[in-house]
């Protein structure tokens, strides 16, 4: 189904691109209007260079224009904003409710958030204010206004006619509050829909009511609520007055993103470049990256010329040398990747990274045994040189050893360092390996081959 799904996408995509007349691309959007589910317009707009982009823009309806421009990239978004008009933009933004606002708030020019924030009626102008008290990082700025905030001294038949009027998506409880707005219980929809009587509320409040405190961490908060197996969750203040709810449908966006954000990190891009940036907003974001890669390869490479004599003398070892790095690159990145994951998932904490150290250095030690053999039998059959062999081998075991205790440590120095280790790990790894490698292997043959 999901296969189908791209496919018609991809089918839309080179339909649009091979089109030559406006005219065509408005035939080919009716047909996608059939075809397309809501959420892949945005992507349709983020496949398409900047010169299609505007053609395929003007035959979306109000609700799709709306619903896209939300869930676009950054990227795509300011290239959008700077193609159309003010008035088109203020049109746009019009349309727009105070879970959207909060959405695109960090990511739009002033002059259309203080547009959009005027056209909020004034409850969702409160709302907005309200999640400006909390950073973008904390889950309170990202909360779900669609539920249902009763009384706790509200009666059970009360209640009851209140689903009368229905339900907004991932409801399953009542939240329950007393004259002060202090959560004091939730009641499960399905108990209240089964129960007969005029007691109050009181008698189906939860055992325990499972809530967020608005300063809690925003990924921390999406795992709480996709672990919690609950629709949603309610969310307090300091003083545990009821602000919101956090639903699992944003949680599981805030996973995506940060595993979105980990691999453009891990890659040097940044989260406002899309398939169709600029050359030069891409060469810019990759370019920074790719000067500090150059900083520490010249780093490894000042190493080496300590033993310039060496490799003139020995022209074997320059011949090794790429063998040495690539183990030890390899062998840390897999660490790392695993580490960053776990850190990402709360799954490292101090206690356990010392643990984590110690398998670690042992998965090192025995790979590293298994390939300096490997590739010491390999060099001593090439060259017909048991010392070179012996330096090779030696030179692979303790990269390896080096490179597993890298993958672990380095992520969390920089954790404390409040520096993002999907971002920066893998450059910093490969430095160390790199020169530990070449130090080593290099001073061995240094000693043992002359």
């Amino acid at each position: 189904m999901l296969e189908n799904t791209i496919d018609k996408l991809s089918l839309v995509i080179d339909d649009i691109l091979i089109a030559e007349h406006e005219q065509d691309i408005a035939q080919i959007m009716l047909g996608a209007n059939e075809t397309l589910v809501a959420e892949q317009f945005a992507l349709l707009i983020e496949a398409l260079p900047q010169d299609k982009r505007l053609s395929v823009w003007a035959t979306f309806s109000e609700d799709i224009q709306k619903d896209a421009f939300v869930d676009m990239g950054q990227g795509t978004r300011t290239s959008l904003i700077q193609a159309l008009s003010d008035d088109e933009c203020f049109e746009l933004l019009a349309q727009l409710d105070v879970d959207d606002v909060i959405e695109i708030a960090e990511e739009i020019p002033s002059r259309l958030l203080k547009y959009a924030i005027k056209n909020l009626d004034d409850s969702q102008r409160k709302l907005y204010q309200q999640a400006q008290q909390y950073t973008v990082d904390e889950v309170g700025h990202w909360l779900d206004y669609n539920y249902v905030r009763i009384s706790e001294k509200l009666k059970i038949t009360s209640a009851q006619l209140l689903l009368q009027k229905g339900l907004s998506p991932y409801t399953e409880d009542f939240y329950a509050v007393n004259k002060e707005g202090i959560l004091t219980g939730t009641v499960d929809i399905n108990s209240l829909i089964q129960s007969d009587g005029e007691n109050t509320l009181k008698t189906l409040f939860a055992p325990e009511t499972i809530r967020l405190s608005a300063n809690e961490e925003l990924t921390s908060a999406a795992e709480a609520v996709i672990l919690s197996g609950k629709m949603s969750l309610p969310v307090v203040d300091e003083n545990e007055r009821f602000l919101g709810r956090f639903t699992v449908e944003t949680a599981y966006q805030v996973k995506q993103e940060t595993q979105t954000e980990q691999i453009n990190s891990a890659a040097g891009l940044t989260t406002d470049e899309d398939l169709f940036s600029s050359v030069r907003t891409s060469a810019k974001n990759r370019g920074i990256w790719l000067g500090i890669n150059l900083l520490t390869a010249f780093l490894a490479s000042w190493f080496i010329g300590f033993f310039e004599a060496t490799l003139q003398q020995v022209v074997a070892l320059a011949v090794l040398m790429p063998v040495v790095a690539s183990m030890g690159g390899v062998s840390g990145s897999q660490t790392l990747t695993v580490i960053v994951r776990g850190m990402a998932l709360g799954q490292i904490t101090e206690q356990n990274r010392k643990v984590l150290l110690r398998k670690e250095l042992k998965v090192g030690g025995l790979n590293g045994i298994i390939w300096s053999v490997v590739i010491g039998t390999i060099t001593y059959f090439w060259f017909n040189n048991a010392e070179l062999s012996l330096v090779i081998a030696l030179a692979i075991l303790l990269n390896l050893l080096t490179a597993s205790a890298s993958g672990v440590v380095i992520p969390a120095i920089l954790d404390k360092l409040n520096i993002d280790p999907a971002l920066s790990g893998s450059v910093i790894l490969t430095t160390v390996t790199d020169i530990v490698g070449f130090v080593v292997f290099l001073g061995l043959g240094s000693l043992l081959l002359l």
